[in-house]
């Protein structure tokens, strides 16, 4: 009998009719391997729906975020119902990062000039954040390397995971599906339950 290992070994050889048609997709494995099979095959469209790419940890983020002077906000909002507006407001009043807004479509936020690229900003920034839509990303890290930003910060709920693998493979440190607001917080002791600055962080149970 075949086990599931077996088939996945077999159905990585891709048939000869795929390969001359040059209809194959190259796919990334958990163990982050790539292996090329025909586009259609259901094993290529599993593999590629799964997350593969796992991006820092905890202590390389609070790394990421304690060596930052900079920031940049691409896709920053002057809508205060926006999530972008929201985690600027935090940066602006919880941080010492030197902030930078990026809206072409905008002349100001938050008090601060809205600047139309990462290339009109007066400095390099040290991590650019990113609210943008996940099929927006792969041209955004084109964005990031030109800048010569060495750090691409892809906001929570956000996910391409081939563009992070070339990121990376260009040489950039990579966050993605993370909420900068909340790693920022929970860091430096100003993360509440319901998301919100405190100012401290305790164990002692709240009086209601």
């Amino acid at each position: 009998m075949s086990t599931a290992t077996d088939a996945a070994n077999t159905a990585v050889l891709p048939d000869t009719d795929a390969a001359a048609s040059g209809d194959l997709e190259t796919v990334r494995l958990v163990n982050g391997l790539s292996c090329e099979l025909p586009a259609n095959s259901p094993l290529a469209k599993l593999l590629h729906s799964q997350r593969t790419w796992i991006g820092p940890d905890a202590k390389q983020r609070l790394k990421i975020l304690n060596a930052a002077k900079s920031v940049a906000i691409v896709g920053a909002s002057p809508n205060p119902a926006r999530s972008s507006f929201f985690v600027g407001t935090y940066l602006q009043q919880s941080s010492d990062y030197r902030l930078y807004f990026v809206n072409p479509n905008a002349t100001e936020i938050l008090g601060q000039p809205a600047y139309a690229s990462l290339a009109d900003l007066p400095e390099v920034p040290d991590i650019v954040v990113v609210f943008r839509r996940g099929s927006d990303i792969p041209q955004v890290v084109d964005e990031v390397l030109a800048s010569g930003a060495k750090t691409i910060w892809v906001q929570l709920g956000i996910w391409n995971q081939d563009a992070a693998y070339y990121g990376e493979e260009q040489g950039l440190t990579v966050v993605m599906d993370r909420c900068i607001k909340v790693e920022h917080a929970r860091f430096h002791g100003g993360l509440h339950l319901l998301g919100f600055d405190t100012g401290q962080i305790t164990s002692r149970k709240t009086v209601r």
